[in-house]
């Protein structure tokens, strides 16, 4: 396998930096709660909850959609749930990647049901024409084309997480 850098560590800082900017607009006052889908997305998290300015609540959440293999299994588990209540927070789901939009569209359903006064979804990276279900988006960092990525918290067969850069992984020599 290789790896083709797809986004340097210096356009993932300078965009979450506006992310963070666009979030601190948009929550103005009230609880918000950062929901980080593991694992990938932990990384993410750390940036973006640094780059916004205001009070937040960190949660964590285990959802998974995929095993070890590179394309989506289509069947969706919680493998760890929140531990604090929701009802009447502002929600901000942290995801890594939307790809299929399966795993995403069943969380915002489970956590609707918890009663919180929101339910929006910050993702690093967006697959659009990956997407099996509808899913909206409110904040993206990066449109991507149909390639696996790795690197930046996101891996394939619990390799790459550590990477600084997203990196498209190729067939080839060994990376």
């Amino acid at each position: 396998m290789q790896l083709r850098v797809l986004l340097t560590e210096d356009e993932i800082q300078t965009r979450i930096k506006e992310l963070g900017a666009q979030i601190d607009a948009d929550y103005p006052s009230g609880n918000l709660h950062l929901v980080c889908i593991l694992k990938g997305a932990y990384v993410f998290l750390a940036d973006l909850a640094r780059a916004i300015h205001r009070d937040t609540f960190v949660e964590f959440m285990g959802i998974s959609s995929y095993g070890k293999g590179k394309t989506s299994s289509g069947e969706v588990k919680v493998t760890k749930d929140l531990d604090h209540s929701v009802e009447g927070a502002n929600v901000l789901i942290v995801e890594d990647i939307v790809d299929s939009g399966v795993t995403l569209s069943y969380l915002v359903q489970v956590l609707r049901q918890r009663k919180p006064h929101s339910v929006r979804i910050a993702a690093l990276l967006d697959k659009p024409e990956r997407r099996l279900r509808p899913v909206e988006v409110t904040y993206v960092g990066f449109k991507i084309p149909d390639e696996f990525v790795v690197g930046y918290g996101l891996d394939y067969g619990e390799k790459y997480r550590n990477l600084r850069d997203v990196c498209v992984l190729e067939e080839g020599e060994a990376a």
